[in-house]
């Protein structure tokens, strides 16, 4: 009788009653991340279009407006732009001069406004980063001792305005550019300014959508652990088609510019190709520093930085490539 009223307890009852445990348990660990992280990119998504829905007829109206309203958003995202990348360098231990970085920067995309071309331009923004250079030198002899890092101080005080404030004026530029627009009221010029934002930003989403579908093998997990050979790939396609497509409808209807369907390849390609060398170079910066964005202005999107890392590379470019093929 004894044996017999042990046997349940050590048997028959321990299997049903694990069984039990073990099943609640697994449904409660699994579901519930899963419904948060689903609830957490519908939230994400939400915040990037509503950012998108926003921004886009806004920068569309400003840039219809003329040279001078782009020079003052440029010179606003350059200043501020300026100051998450110095925020980045803080976390590794540099300490730039905060205010004339930001204050040069800005400048430097004003400038292009008020010179009214390249050829003005160029000038006045070497001799204005000459004199950031000199300055920031005198500033750490005093504000910066040798245990401190005086020359990563300096070299990234110099940086910031050289990387976006120098970049970014060539908006202005391709506002104004010569041959098409004088940079007054119309829609010549804002085609012409569109055209590597529209090119870099739908690459942009190809590379993200095609790599999150197809891609396995990493690109430069080192630098950007998500970035991957297929997301490349699509990348450089969605921008080609961009292009073509972009020339097609608006370049050559409606400016003085004619953009053959070999030129547009070939643009979108080199757009495509340079568009992500700056996204990974930012990443490069950001990996160093162990931050993810550069900033949290955008929701949904980080930064300035984070959204215009590629602009930055594909303005110069495309200002350069437009002038070849006129």
């Amino acid at each position: 009788a004894r044996f017999y009223a042990r046997r349940p307890a050590g048997g028959s009852c321990r299997i049903p009653a694990a069984r039990a445990e073990v099943r609640p348990g697994f449904l409660h660990l699994t579901s519930l991340p899963i419904s948060r992280s689903a609830s957490s990119a519908g939230t994400d998504i939400g915040r990037r279009l509503t950012v998108v829905c926003v921004g886009i007829p806004v920068g569309v109206l400003i840039i219809y407006l003329g040279a001078w309203p782009v020079a003052a958003l440029l010179s606003i995202v350059a200043a501020l732009g300026t100051r998450e990348l110095y925020a980045i360098a803080e976390k590794g231990g540099r300490r730039p001069f905060l205010y004339l970085g930001v204050s040069v920067s800005g400048l430097l995309v004003l400038l292009a406004g008020w010179a009214g071309g390249f050829s003005a331009w160029s000038p006045l923004a070497l001799a204005v980063l000459v004199g950031l250079t000199l300055v920031s030198l005198a500033g750490a002899v005093f504000l910066r001792m040798p245990d401190s890092g005086p020359l990563a101080s300096v070299a990234v005080t110099v940086l910031a305005p050289a990387y976006l404030g120098s970049t970014l004026a060539f908006g202005v530029h391709l506002r104004g550019l010569p041959g098409v627009s004088d940079g007054s009221l119309g829609w010549d010029g804002a085609i012409v300014l569109i055209f590597p934002l529209a090119v870099t930003w739908v690459g942009d989403s190809a590379a993200y959508f095609s790599g999150r579908r197809w891609g396995r093998t990493k690109l430069l997990p080192a630098v950007s652990p998500g970035k991957t050979v297929v997301g490349a790939v699509g990348g450089l396609l969605g921008a080609v088609i961009a292009a073509a497509v972009y020339s097609t409808l608006l370049i050559n209807p409606h400016t003085s510019i004619i953009v053959s369907w070999a030129s547009a390849v070939i643009i979108g390609l080199l757009l495509g190709g340079i568009a992500q060398v700056g996204d990974l170079a930012e990443s490069l910066l950001k990996r160093e520093a162990g931050v993810k964005d550069s900033g949290s202005l955008l929701p949904g999107h980080g930064g300035l930085l984070d959204r215009f890392d590629s602009v930055l590379f594909t303005l110069p470019v495309t200002y350069a490539l437009l002038l070849l093929v006129q």
